[in-house]
């Protein structure tokens, strides 16, 4: 299994200490429907994941509340005992019921818990990046997140936790939890349609925080664009590759983590966000999300 591969495309970023390629992998789309339940192809779900570290990915993104328990698990069987140059980013802060729900589970003893479990089901002493999930389905909600933040602080300060992360957060959440201890990364829903926070990415850049969206491709519908569809042709490239692409040449503290539970896939996400986009490129793309 590889160390850090010059051939994935938008070099590295630094969490905290840890060195991580700018191109990672997100395991959610490793569980069942509605990120319930296992896999319907177990074998080929343990194939991905060898071939991420085989292709040089470094970065994995998973929670315990994917099956639940069934990514890390999935992410244990393939890959551990893991390369050192591999650190994967777990989150916590919700739960699931029983009819695929999340929720809320951020009391102090809660995310213990869910630390805990995390370190069991990964199979690891130290989990290398924590992040406190906050809102809800539907997106960011105002509220305070000092105490929740403050308690995964607190096992990181039993050296349970490398590295503190927020996701689903309001950039008002994200300076208050930067109150409360250091912040390394934020991962929000952002891509070529969604704009919402390019004030935070442009900021966290300034600070050397890491911004990793999720729903990179536009959640569960696939971007749609005319703007998209004809730069897409100008590059004889297809769309989704050239959303990606356009994440790299954003901002270079982001981090993307597309995820697939199919080998080819992974192979044309690492490869379609290579492409190079010129600054007419990038002026047409610009005009997605803004309009």
């Amino acid at each position: 299994m590889s160390a850090l591969s010059p051939s994935l495309p938008g070099g590295t970023w630094t969490l905290g200490d840890l060195t991580v390629g700018r191109f990672g992998y997100g395991a959610m789309q490793l569980a069942g429907p509605g990120v319930m339940g296992p896999p319907a192809d177990h074998d080929g779900a343990v194939a991905v994941l060898r071939e991420a570290v085989d292709l040089g990915v470094t970065h994995i993104d998973t929670s315990d509340a994917y099956g639940p328990r069934v990514t890390n698990r999935l992410i244990r069987e393939a890959l551990s005992p893991y390369p050192e140059s591999l650190h994967v980013a777990t989150k916590v802060g919700a739960r699931r019921d029983e009819q695929g729900g999340w929720p809320v589970a951020r009391r102090p003893e809660e995310l213990r818990r869910q630390v805990e479990e995390n370190l069991e089901s990964l199979g690891v002493e130290v989990l290398d990046l924590v992040y406190l999930r906050v809102g809800d389905a539907t997106g960011p909600v105002d509220g305070p997140v000092a105490e929740a933040f403050g308690a995964l602080a607190d096992l990181r300060e039993e050296g349970l936790v490398r590295h503190l992360g927020v996701s689903n957060a309001t950039a008002a959440q994200v300076a208050e939890a930067q109150a409360v201890a250091p912040v390394v990364s934020v991962q929000n829903m952002y891509n070529l349609a969604h704009r919402g926070d390019d004030a935070l990415v442009d900021r966290l850049a300034g600070e050397g925080v890491a911004y990793v969206p999720f729903f990179p491709l536009g959640g569960f519908s696939p971007l749609q664009s005319s703007a998209l569809s004809a730069v897409a042709a100008r590059l004889d490239a297809a769309p989704l590759s050239v959303a990606l692409a356009w994440l790299l040449h954003r901002s270079p503290n982001i981090l993307l983590i597309p995820g697939t539970s199919s080998v080819a896939h992974l192979r044309e996400n690492a490869a379609g966000a290579g492409l190079k986009l010129s600054g007419e490129d990038l002026a047409e793309l610009d005009t997605i999300g803004r309009k």
